[in-house]
């Protein structure tokens, strides 16, 4: 399929092809139909699979198809919710891209930086806002948002949203909204309270699921190394001084380990910039852009502060920590191998991390290679047969175990 089998506005189709897009994603082939037939969904589909044009390309055809026939006003007309800063500036930033040949107005409004600004952008009005939730709120109570016109609800990152503490704010903002409007959810994954909450916000929403292996980049190469715990960072320099080039990325599970690590790697010699949730908004923008811009070439991350962030031409990922949740490392993998290019994966594992491999392997349903070929290698685990009938079971019971390790101190 191409985009412009779609029904997309020409102006839109003209936006994407600059930005050299021409086969639609399948979650954007799934969801987009629908969306412009104003039906309320629910996408489960991992980070990386281009979710925020599943959403933004009809969003932008609804609206502007209206406002032809309707005198341009001050009315805030969709209102995105998003988790993080990064994703909201993101998510803004494609926006802008998508709807560059129409006159539909949008702007983004988030924590950690002056009210004032964003108060000024809003009284001149705007189509399409994009929020992080503690931020509207503030807005809200001082007057300077009116979300009594939202024609198009949506809520990305539902999971992170929870992860995150959220979720109230969440339903104090849609409550805010009127009754009558368009609603779509979007999560890389549908914990119990993700869909209780799917059930108050959406009437009679289609759902589309997009499978986690069908999302697995063919283009990935994975490998995982079995070794004990005190000699990862060993194990680090010497794949980064003899085997791993180019742009890199490096997730750790906590704020400190990213600390850690970057102040080893870097009096090794190695350019590092880092992200993390206490770093302040015009620190993490500056390392990303300095990643971006090549300035560094590894960025040592949590996944809190990197889920959602689009960097181009990334050669590998290193999992520093084995992710206790599974989706999640489909999620960091997909950082590398984007857009048809190659990449690989790299994965460190300690004995008190085989069950999260274990995990990460029924899901995606294939074992990862096993590199026994390194200085620190152990002895790996016996691996039982991967049987597909296993996977929703372990997949309900591994989400329970992790919402309780998974904190938001961690980040």
């Amino acid at each position: 399929m191409q985009f412009t089998e779609l029904q997309l506005n020409p102006s839109i189709l003209k936006a994407i092809a600059e930005e050299r897009f021409h086969i639609p994603t399948l979650v954007q082939e799934k969801s987009i139909p629908p969306i412009l037939e104003k039906k309320n969904v629910i996408v489960s589909a991992q980070t990386g699979t281009g979710k925020t044009a599943a959403f933004a390309l009809p969003i932008i055809q609804l609206l502007f198809d209206k406002q032809d026939a309707e005198k341009r006003s001050k009315k805030i007309r969709s209102l995105i919710i998003t988790p993080t800063r990064e994703l909201c500036l993101q998510i803004e930033e494609n926006f802008k891209n998508y709807a560059k040949y129409t006159n539909l107005r949008i702007t983004a409004v988030y924590g950690g930086v002056s009210l004032e600004p964003q108060k000024d952008i809003l009284k001149k009005g705007v189509d399409i806002l994009i929020a992080t939730p503690g931020r509207l709120i503030d807005l809200q109570k001082q007057g300077a948002i009116d979300l009594n016109y939202i024609e198009i609800f949506v809520l990305d990152e539902a999971d992170l949203m929870l992860d995150m503490g959220f979720i109230n704010d969440v339903k104090k903002i849609e409550n805010s909204c009127p009754r009558k409007k368009q609603s779509l959810l979007f999560s890389a994954t549908m914990p119990e309270k993700i869909i209780a909450l799917s059930n108050t916000i959406l009437k009679n929403p289609l759902t589309i699921k997009i499978n986690p292996t069908e999302t697995t980049a063919k283009t990935i190469g994975q490998l995982l190394y079995y070794l004990p715990k005190k000699n990862k960072t060993d194990l680090c320099l010497h794949l980064l001084r003899n085997t791993i080039n180019g742009k890199i990325i490096i997730f750790r599970r906590t704020k400190f380990g990213v600390d850690k690590l970057e102040e080893t790697l870097s009096k090794n010699g190695y350019k590092i910039t880092s992200i993390h949730g206490d770093k302040t908004q015009i620190i993490r923008n500056k390392a990303i852009e300095d990643f971006k811009d090549k300035k560094a070439s590894i960025l040592i991350a949590t996944d809190v502060a990197a889920r959602g962030i689009d960097i181009n031409n990334v050669d590998a990922i290193i999992n520093f920590d084995i992710p206790n949740i599974a989706e999640t490392y489909i999620h960091r993998i997909g950082r590398t191998g984007r857009a048809g290019k190659s990449g690989i994966a790299f994965s460190f594992c300690s004995p008190d991390e085989n069950s999260y491999i274990k995990s990460i392997e029924e899901l995606v349903q294939r074992p990862i290679k096993v590199i026994t070929d390194h200085p620190y290698t152990i002895n790996q685990p016996k691996k039982q047969k991967i049987q597909p009938n296993t996977i929703s079971k372990h997949k309900k019971g591994r989400k329970s175990e992790a919402s309780k390790k998974n904190k938001k101190r961690w980040y």
